[in-house]
């Protein structure tokens, strides 16, 4: 078993208004085997947090720490992060002109495992999560994400997942513009992934509606930077019927 752990991570970002912090003392510990969910109001930090984990050099960590098994992985660089088994897929998937998804799921396969996979193997397999994914074998030989529809782009990701393997996934809102079949499509695959190797998962959503595919273990609501109540999943049904409003100011504006 591995473990992901958060100790009171504080993390600012520059804004035209300044250096203004996002997380307010963050604390969490993840084991492999376990599905995480986050959840909360927009502008809460919940994004922040996968990519400060991640190593997004946008962010800034002022103060805490986050620790894979012991190491200290905000002195990992991000491919040192990614080796050591942490993945991140991202709410907007990136565009890469002229690296098609074959190739970039092989180069990513061989830095993960220092040595290039036998191609009967690998093609095998990668068919196979395709197929899964009711991804058009086309798509290999595609740009990645170049053209690629909201929910390609999505099952792309997962793609990457179910091929190389993390420990521990953190899935940025995954289910944002997702219609029903493909949000269903793409949560089994998360579930594959996890039946097959025992990777833990970090959840970040707004909804419930992937919860009701891939079921946490536990959900955690933050708001203003903080975890603010911590649950299994029974909170997230809670939060269906009640909303954010019972953690929010009502003073306060609304978030766009």
């Amino acid at each position: 078993m591995s473990v992901l752990e958060i100790r009171d991570l504080h993390v600012t970002v520059e804004t035209e208004a300044g250096t203004t912090p996002i997380l307010n003392g963050i604390t969490l510990t993840m084991n492999t085997g376990e599905t995480h969910a986050i959840m909360g109001p927009n502008g809460s930090g919940k994004s922040t947090l996968a990519y400060t984990i991640a190593g997004h050099p946008k962010y800034t960590v002022t103060s805490g720490s986050i620790t894979f098994d012991g190491q200290d992985v905000l002195e990992m660089s991000v491919d040192e992060r990614a080796r050591a088994g942490l993945f991140l897929a991202m709410q907007y998937p990136v565009e890469i002109p002229g690296v098609t998804v074959t190739n970039f799921l092989r180069t990513a396969k061989t830095a993960l495992d220092g040595e290039a996979p036998a191609i009967r193997g690998w093609t095998k397999d990668v068919k196979a999560a395709m197929a899964n994914l009711r991804m058009d074998p086309k798509f290999a030989q595609r740009n990645v994400n170049e053209g690629f529809s909201g929910g390609e782009k999505k099952r792309h990701e997962i793609l990457q997942l179910e091929v190389l393997k993390p420990q521990f996934a953190i899935l940025d809102e995954t289910d944002s513009g997702l219609d029903v079949d493909a949000l269903k499509i793409v949560s089994e695959g998360v579930n594959r992934a996890k039946e097959a190797t025992g990777l833990g998962v970090l959840l970040i959503t707004h909804y419930t509606r992937i919860l009701r595919y891939i079921r946490p273990d536990f959900v955690h609501v933050v708001v203003a930077g903080k975890i603010v109540e911590e649950g299994g999943p029974e909170l997230a049904d809670r939060l269906e019927e009640e909303g954010y409003d019972r953690f929010l100011d009502p003073a306060a504006p609304i978030e766009a």
